[in-house]
């Protein structure tokens, strides 16, 4: 079958307001805010025709065009991400939409191309996202990494904060599990649907959105890439991007 090569916008949802580290989008990175850190890696995919910031807040907005880049505001009321991003595609017609994550600095431009470039080969893919292999025991029992199980097609199975799979006893294979990045590309339809639809039960309990998918039959692709885009949480967090940044300023 002959690839389709789709229009595909890139969306980077930024509120102000962050729970565990304060005004986290606008912290600075080796002098740069995270927020054009994100940005600046984000424009580096090919395959995106633009990327967008959609804030909450005209401090987000400013600092923002300040560094060239595009901001759209969204209303305040949003509960998440994916919703904040819906608002910004009821005004664009891109068929593809990827989310990248605003407290993600080292995410990673090839991995957002490779995810268009799947939407482009797979007509019947609705939605996709990102993963990568960890043999790390601590986290994979860490409960604020979230972790995925698929089947052999690649489709996820269950996303869970709890320890999946769990290794009972003996193996037959070395350990390792999926840590879920937190990145996804939409079908713009699919998008606009998914957001209307009521959380579900597992959605409810483990306070993962992805659940409503999985909840209703729909299938989530899960891409492995090997490169972890560490989400910023913690001041802990901004260290280990600036050491890794340090290192290695040019990685993609």
């Amino acid at each position: 079958m002959k690839a389709h090569f789709a229009k595909a916008l890139g969306v980077i949802p930024a509120r102000l307001g962050s729970t565990r580290l304060s005004e986290k989008i606008l912290k600075l990175i080796l002098g740069k805010p995270m927020i054009q850190h994100v940005w600046e890696r984000a424009k580096q995919a090919q395959k995106l025709e633009e990327v967008i910031v959609a804030c909450d807040d005209e401090r987000i907005r400013s600092c923002v065009e300040s560094f060239g880049g595009k901001a759209f505001m969204t209303r305040s009321d949003h509960p998440n991400g994916t919703s904040r991003i819906a608002e910004v595609m009821e005004r664009f017609n891109q068929e593809i939409v990827i989310n990248i994550q605003g407290d993600q600095p080292l995410v990673d431009p090839k991995a957002l191309d490779e995810m268009v470039g799947i939407f482009e080969k797979s007509p019947g893919t609705e939605v996709l996202t990102l993963a990568i292999r960890m043999t790390d025991k601590t986290a994979h029992e860490n409960p604020n990494i979230v972790k995925v199980v698929c089947d052999k097609e690649g489709d996820a199975l269950y996303f869970s904060r709890a320890p999946i799979p769990f290794f009972q006893g003996k193996q037959n294979c070395a350990f390792s599990f999926l840590k879920h990045l937190g990145v996804y590309g939409y079908r713009r339809d699919f998008l606009l649907k998914f957001v209307a639809w009521e959380p579900g039960i597992l959605e409810n309990i483990e306070k993962l959105e992805q659940l409503r998918i999985l909840e209703r039959g729909r299938s989530i692709r899960v891409i492995e890439t090997s490169y972890d885009f560490i989400s910023v949480d913690t001041e802990e967090d901004l260290k280990e991007v600036e050491s890794r940044l340090r290192a290695n300023p040019l990685r993609i």
